[in-house]
């Protein structure tokens, strides 16, 4: 009996879990379906599973489009991407660091004050710092879009709490090699932090290449749109150009299944490890 009842939950939770698989594969079905049919099959009355006729030369218009360089808008995203991730982790895990192992007066103040910068809404701080950069006449470049973006107090938040329980043992051992606290941190910390640093670069990654407000607001010259803008053009007020619209978004969540499939070992390992192995 007992282990028919534990064969019953097995068989349960595996189709729940189908369940909630199905579930979250939709949205990504719909995207290719859509992205490669014609405008007919997505607005037609008849819904059909599989496109009437698969015109996998949407994918070509899409990048042919003069009105929307996605091809340049991708690479724009990826740049900025890139460079806010590895800015953020090094600010970041410098501000963590520091917090939790140098001891100076203020400390912890300085600390709950980074804290309650997470509480002001983006919406207080949009205009100054837009007038900010429009003084620095960084419109429409890739320093006003890095820049303003490049400190995130939960990253630093997360990286203190990691580093409070980083074990101390090795830190001492670097310290009576006759290493401080920059080459304790660079040589000891942060080649035994890979876990911490994937997850925390893996969020910074997404929300930077998802970021859509300011962008759009800074990147004024097409040349500087990222591809989350260059998305919202083909949603106007007199046309939609919805194949294009599905195709687009299909292939501008392609970077970030990348980055996931290549980093989730690591920001598993950063849920089940300390850091180290023991």
């Amino acid at each position: 009996m007992g282990d028919g009842l534990r064969g019953f939950a097995r068989a349960l939770r595996l189709v729940i879990l189908v369940a909630l698989a199905v579930l979250f594969l939709i949205p990504f079905y719909l995207l290719v379906r859509n992205g490669l049919a014609g405008e007919s099959d997505i607005t037609g009355a008849h819904w059909t599973f599989f496109p009437t006729h698969v015109r996998w030369g949407n994918v070509r218009e899409l990048f042919d489009d003069p009105s929307v360089p996605m091809l340049h808008a991708l690479w724009n995203s990826t740049r900025i991407a890139a460079a806010t991730t590895a800015g953020t982790l090094l600010l970041a895990s410098l501000a963590g660091y520091g917090l939790a192992r140098i001891p100076y007066p203020w400390a912890n103040q300085v600390f709950y004050g980074i804290l309650g910068t997470l509480m002001i809404p983006s919406a207080v701080t949009f205009v100054p710092s837009f007038v900010l950069v429009s003084t620095l006449g960084w419109i429409s470049t890739l320093r006003g879009l890095i820049v303003p973006t490049l400190f995130s107090a939960f990253a630093a938040f997360l990286f203190r709490q990691y580093f409070l329980g980083f074990p101390r043992e090795l830190e001492d051992a670097a310290r009576v090699d006759g290493l401080g606290y920059w080459r304790t941190y660079w040589r000891v910390v942060v080649p035994n932090s890979a876990p911490v640093f994937a997850a925390v670069g893996t969020i910074v990654f997404i929300g930077s290449w998802n970021a859509f407000l300011w962008p759009l607001v800074i990147g004024q010259d097409q040349q500087s749109w990222t591809v989350q803008v260059a998305l919202a053009t083909f949603n106007t007020g007199q046309t939609v150009n919805l194949h294009e619209m599905f195709i687009a978004a299909a292939v501008s969540i392609l970077p970030l299944l990348v980055v996931f499939v290549v980093l989730q070992r690591f920001i598993v390992a950063g849920v089940e490890r300390s850091g180290i192995d023991e």
